[in-house]
């Protein structure tokens, strides 16, 4: 009987655009084995036959290696870039690492757990209700879903749980306690590092769509009826994320890590949404997050339940999509201008 694994080819190359990241591309009829070993070492699935390693800690090259190793054993064809082999065969350490006293190893496994929140966030397993700087360090407080509530140190490779609580409450208010008014809404604005993680993963992404932008256009979907907001039904959100994004060209969406999870950035990186697939009921199924900039503190966030019509939804995501609507133009603002904002009031006594 043959071999199906020998059918099946696994191409690993550096990212285009991304300093570390690695891309997987697989052609061959059964590939369901081969998936599952490159999720095994983090690659996480863009489309059916592309896969992307992208890690915090800049250790892709490392697990590549491992993943193509895993994948020989197994009768896989593979193929390593020479540009990839570079990296592979380079040893290198981190400099001033804060733990000094660890090996290579010990590093890794401190990486590899702040890997671990770090997907958890994106991936929505684990909320954060707010976040601080503690003078060196960012900290921050969340809750993970249907578990413990944490505290959390430090950003990127060196994030830690600095303690565990039994409640939310209790949780929030050790830390409001701690850092009082330092403290911020929210999770922290994303570091560099995370930046270039969501980015590679988002041009791998509209990559893709671009080789299938040639093919036939689906059907149009029927027009929706129009019915009061009270008297809806909750309606197709999936749909609604859709819609939103065809018709806000600067808003772009990227899958995370989890299956479960999309989000979409405005090009300028101070808006984004994250969309729950999975949440259903009073479940959190939007979060809207506002930043000035994309390195300053967030500045306000919003959520929605998978229950609240989708009118109500459009109504806000079209607001928040609008030139000005996430803080400061960039024009300076003028006295005319505020005098013409507040006309209605002063209007109105």
């Amino acid at each position: 009987m043959p071999n199906a694994a020998s059918d099946v080819h696994v191409d690993l190359a550096l990212h285009p655009q991304h300093p570390s990241a690695v891309v997987a591309t697989l052609t061959g009829a059964q590939l369901h084995t081969a998936r599952a070993t490159l999720a095994s070492e983090g690659f996480r699935p863009v489309t059916d036959t592309t896969m992307l390693l992208v890690r915090i800690d800049h250790e892709e090259p490392h697990y590549a290696n491992i993943a193509a190793n895993l994948l020989r054993s197994a009768g896989f064809t593979v193929h390593v870039t020479d540009q990839l082999q570079e990296e592979i065969d380079t040893e290198w350490t981190w400099v001033n690492h804060p733990m000094a006293w660890l090996d290579r190893d010990g590093i890794r496994l401190v990486s590899s757990e702040a890997q671990k929140i770090h997907d958890d966030i994106q991936s929505g397993l684990l909320t954060i209700h707010l976040h601080a700087h503690d003078g060196h360090t960012t900290v921050a407080v969340g809750t993970y879903r249907h578990a413990s509530s944490v505290h959390l140190h430090g950003e990127d490779h060196l994030r830690v749980v600095a303690g565990s609580y039994d409640s939310p409450s209790e949780a929030i208010a050790e830390f409001e306690r701690l850092y009082g008014d330092a403290v911020h809404p929210g999770p922290a604005p994303f570091t560099e590092t995370e930046l270039q993680a969501a980015q590679a993963l988002a041009t791998i992404s509209t990559r893709e769509v671009a080789i299938t932008a040639d093919a036939p256009a689906e059907p149009p979907a029927p027009k929706a009826e129009l019915v009061p907001v009270y008297a809806a039904n909750p309606g197709d959100h999936e749909a609604l994320l859709d819609t939103f994004l065809e018709s806000h060209g600067e808003w772009e969406k990227y899958r995370t890590w989890e299956d479960w999870t999309t989000v979409a950035n405005h090009e300028s990186l101070t808006m984004r949404a994250l969309f729950d697939h999975d949440a259903e009921g009073r479940d959190i199924k939007w979060t809207v997050a506002a930043y000035e900039s994309p390195v300053s503190d967030l500045m306000w966030h919003g959520t929605v339940t998978a229950s609240t019509p989708t009118a109500i939804v459009s109504a806000l995501l079209d607001a928040v999509a609008t030139e000005h609507a996430w803080g400061r133009s960039l024009f300076p603002t003028t006295e005319s201008a505020i005098t013409e904002a507040t006309s209605p009031l002063t209007d109105a006594d």
